[in-house]
């Protein structure tokens, strides 16, 4: 027989909401409960009610995060749910708690708090060497997309509309903040797709330079991290970058031999795969979010996942489990020192280009206008009908240079020259 809990459950948009703000997947909060993700989603849209010893648990668990905050970071997800406090969006379509929810949580939770013992985090083996402490992947927040506040607000008070956070910060500042907080770790990212540490530095460069130049989208963006992310990744998997000088020299792999045969093993993989395992097993997405970012079905990222695992795991095997897959692609990037530049020289980057090409646009159109104008000017205003081509004339016998005298000819020459000439005289005219 189940029972319901004994800590009132809020209602289910603000348990999703108390999950986003602190930080934490579908998946991480479903293995601190000990339930899937799927039951955590039936939860939170109300599909299902929590009972027994796991609806409790979940009470208890969002009862904790109602002050928000989980401690650790995961270095590959650490942009994933960023988003500069420009929107209220976060939580202006869930319902505030009610004062007395809130206190009576408040109270239940300082009764528990020297109470609640640390977890201990799973072993693994470390490269195929021995044991190895694998961090807790529940406590280092892995956002996956959703909304995160940055800055703690007090739940009695009204949401704050669009305008109102928009307002709140200059687009320099809110472009700093977004840098700050997603750049290191999209570094990270593209260093696991493209395996070069220039080129990943390169491409989050140039994504937020894109992202500068379209600001007033960006910042108006659901998910202003998704979107910058999706630009790096694209600009990281580019095809012409096969045909730069720098990428014909491979860069020095990592120094380990595990750390070597999993970067083979990514790089191995076509691009679509590759992507789709770090989103999802590395940023750690949810299967909707990984398929839209791909811009593929749902269907059709469940069998890239499923087959980049395969061939990953056919060259080692320790990664066949998902949760030692992930610790191990944040042991691999985590392992480079990558750092991306800072933003306010990111900014002044893309404002130079960005002069430059409007610049060379204009020069291309005046130069383009003058030709035209060339053109018009010197063209000729009326039809004149072609010169037709000359046509040969038959039975003309061919021009030929004068030969020798016969012997007939030089006496008919000296004949004529002694007679004299008979006939009328040459008319020349008469003096007055």
């Amino acid at each position: 027989m189940t029972q319901s809990p004994a800590i009132p459950l809020p209602p289910p948009k603000e348990r999703r909401r108390l999950r986003e703000a602190a930080s934490l997947t579908r998946a991480q909060l479903a293995s601190r409960v000990g339930v899937t993700s799927e039951t955590v989603r039936g939860w939170e849209t109300g599909r299902s009610t929590p009972r027994g010893r796991k609806g409790e648990k979940y009470a208890k668990l969002l009862d904790s995060l109602g002050d928000g905050g989980v401690e650790g970071a995961d270095p590959l997800g650490d942009e994933a749910g960023m988003t500069p406090p420009q929107d209220g969006a976060a939580d202006s379509d869930d319902p505030e708690p009610a004062p007395g929810a809130v206190l009576s949580r408040r109270s239940a939770r300082a009764r528990r708090k020297t109470a609640t013992p640390d977890r201990k985090r799973p072993a693994a083996k470390d490269r195929g060497h021995g044991p190895v402490t694998v961090p807790d992947r529940s406590r280092a927040p892995a956002p996956h997309g959703h909304r995160v506040i940055l800055t703690e607000r007090p739940r009695t008070t009204p949401p704050r509309r669009p305008d109102d956070a928009i307002a709140a910060l200059t687009p320099d500042q809110a472009f700093d903040a977004l840098y700050a907080f997603c750049a290191p770790a999209l570094v990270r990212q593209t260093y696991l797709l493209t395996g070069r540490r220039e080129l990943a530095r390169e491409s989050v460069e140039r994504a937020f330079q894109i992202a500068w130049q379209r600001w007033p989208e960006v910042a108006r963006d659901r998910d202003p991290a998704g979107w910058v992310r999706a630009m790096a990744y694209e600009c990281a998997l580019s095809p012409w970058h096969r045909f730069r000088p720098r990428h014909r020299h491979p860069e020095p792999p990592p120094p380990d031999a595990f750390d070597r045969t999993l970067m083979d093993s990514l790089l191995e993989l076509p691009p679509p795969y590759r992507r789709t395992l770090v989103l999802y097993d590395g940023v750690g997405l949810g299967l909707p979010e990984t398929a839209a970012e791909t811009e593929a079905s749902t269907r059709a990222a469940v069998n890239r996942l499923a087959h980049a695992r395969e061939a990953v795991a056919e060259r080692l095997p320790e990664l066949a489990d998902p949760e030692t897959l992930h610790w191990r692609l944040v042991e691999l990037a985590s392992v480079e020192r990558l750092r991306a530049a800072k933003p306010s020289v990111v900014r002044k980057v893309g404002e130079r280009r960005a002069r430059f090409w409007t610049r060379a646009a204009i020069a291309f159109t005046i130069a383009l206008i003058g030709t035209t104008a060339l053109t018009v000017r010197t063209a000729p205003t009326h039809y004149e009908p072609p010169v037709p081509e000359g046509e040969t004339v038959q039975g003309v016998p061919p021009r030929m240079a004068p030969g020798p005298l016969s012997e007939s000819e030089r006496e008919l020459r000296a004949k004529l020259r002694k007679e004299e000439q008979k006939g009328p005289d040459r008319l020349r005219p008469q003096p007055w």
